[in-house]
Formats: C-alpha cells, sequence, structure tokens
C-alpha cells in the first residue's frame, strides 16, 4: 500500500525558511519523478516542484529561485526547501506519486 507522509510545516514569517520532509513508502521509490503541490484557500492546487528519478527539477515560476526540492532515495524521503517565503506561500502542501496524495502540511507565512 502506497504511503505519502508529509511533515515540517508551520508558522514561518515573510523572509523566513522552513523544510518540507515526505516519506514514501509501497513503492520502488528511486525508480520514479516525486512531486509538491499546493493548495491555498479557495484556489486551484497547483504544481510546485517536481524531481525526477534522475535528479533533474521543475519549479512553478512563482517559487523558482527560492524553493528547491530534493530526495535521498536511501530514506524514501523528498524534500522541498523554502527559503524567502511569502505570504503567498501560505497553503497546504501536499506530497504526490502519480495518484497518490500524502494528507498535507500546513504552512503558514506571516507576520
Amino acid at each position: 500500500q502506497v504511503q505519502l507522509v508529509e511533515s515540517g510545516g508551520g508558522l514561518a514569517q515573510p523572509g523566513g525558511s522552513l523544510r518540507l520532509s515526505c516519506a514514501a513508502s509501497g513503492f520502488t521509490f528511486s525508480r520514479y519523478a516525486m512531486s509538491w503541490y499546493r493548495q491555498a484557500p479557495g484556489k486551484e492546487r497547483e504544481l510546485v516542484a517536481t524531481i525526477t528519478s534522475g535528479g533533474t527539477t521543475n519549479y512553478a515560476d512563482s517559487v523558482k529561485g527560492r524553493f528547491t526540492i530534493s530526495r535521498d532515495n536511501g530514506k524514501n524521503t523528498v524534500y522541498l526547501q523554502m527559503n524567502s517565503l511569502k505570504p503567498e506561500d501560505t497553503a497546504v502542501y501536499y506530497c504526490n506519486w502519480r495518484a497518490n496524495w500524502g494528507k498535507g502540511t500546513l504552512v503558514t507565512v506571516s507576520s
């Protein structure tokens, strides 16, 4: 059974940083691309970042230069390092593999 468990969300000030983690199980993690999505209140879920099995990364324009996605295949974990946070980054962040989703972790950016 596939499981994706996010952690690391919380409250940050504008300009601050948070690091999200997603622990994956139930599939051969190292063979697949992984993604982070987010959903702000009243808005569509949007793709934030993707990392391929080979380590190639892609980012939404809104986070490029501020966020970094990475993975540790030995730990079956994908990370999202979020720097220079803005209030508009406030959302529930979800880990994704194919049609599988974690339950999300809330990130709030506020003074």
